[in-house]
């Protein structure tokens, strides 16, 4: 079995998604069987890195919220966090761009190394509240997890696996996928959204049951989408 999850590492659901997909496959009998490919996805490829805001005052600024309204949503992320065994810093938090870091993610799937690098940078941001654009970050992050640090500086520097990320945004831009986390099963079922761990098992077990089938993608879970504006990102899923 293959799944597929498109993510970023700024996204907030997604670590909490990847968190409890990944307990939800521990669980799994055939675990050993399933192949596990983290893809990139920007929610906003054109960000400039605001070293001199709080992810508050973004947030706020971003979607046009109260400081009160914005910290209240992230203080709400800290605990859905917590309940994976994940400690968010939103205190500290830097927003910053994504795309090198997905670009060191290319770089350790080619190493085999991709499930490692993916948590480490996830970690070194979220819990960490590193600068995950600062290319000596994210080489020490990536060293952290196995790859050889001045390779991964080497290749930060040349701008290589830029096409790769491309690739990867294009797919999903095919895919119609607007929100992330967002999980493919098989190239054949899609799951939108940090699930609850049981809708998890419930796909696995149904793909596993159809592997031989073959059909285009069906969205069976997906995030409802509200039309307040300040919910962009607390339905399971962060939206471009």
């Amino acid at each position: 079995m293959k799944v597929e999850i498109w993510s970023d590492y700024v996204c907030p659901f997604c670590y909490i998604g990847k968190r409890r997909f990944e307990n939800a496959l521990n669980d799994f009998e055939d675990r050993e069987n399933v192949e596990v490919i983290y893809r990139s996805f920007e929610l906003d490829p054109s960000f400039k890195n605001e070293t001199n805001k709080n992810m508050h005052t973004v947030l706020a600024e971003k979607y046009g919220m109260s400081y009160e309204q914005a910290k209240g949503m992230n203080d709400q992320m800290t605990q859905r966090a917590a309940e994976v065994g994940l400690t968010y810093d939103f205190e500290n938090m830097k927003p910053t761009n994504t795309f090198d870091a997905h670009r060191v993610s290319h770089f350790a799937k080619q190493k085999g190394l991709l499930k490692e690098v993916t948590e480490r940078i996830l970690k070194g941001y979220f819990t960490e509240a590193l600068d995950i654009s600062e290319h000596e970050t994210l080489a020490k992050l990536a060293a952290e997890a196995g790859l050889d640090q001045e390779e991964t500086l080497a290749v930060l520097r040349d701008g290589k696996f830029a096409d790769d990320v491309r690739a990867d945004e294009a797919e999903a831009s095919q895919l119609k996928i607007t929100g992330v986390p967002f999980f493919v099963f098989n190239q054949k079922y899609g799951v939108s959204g940090a699930q609850p761990e049981a809708v998890f098992t419930e796909v696995l077990e149904k793909v596993q049951e159809e592997e031989q089938q073959k059909s285009p993608i069906q969205v069976i879970i997906s995030s409802e989408k509200k039309e307040n504006k300040d919910d962009q990102c607390s339905d399971g899923s962060c939206s471009i």
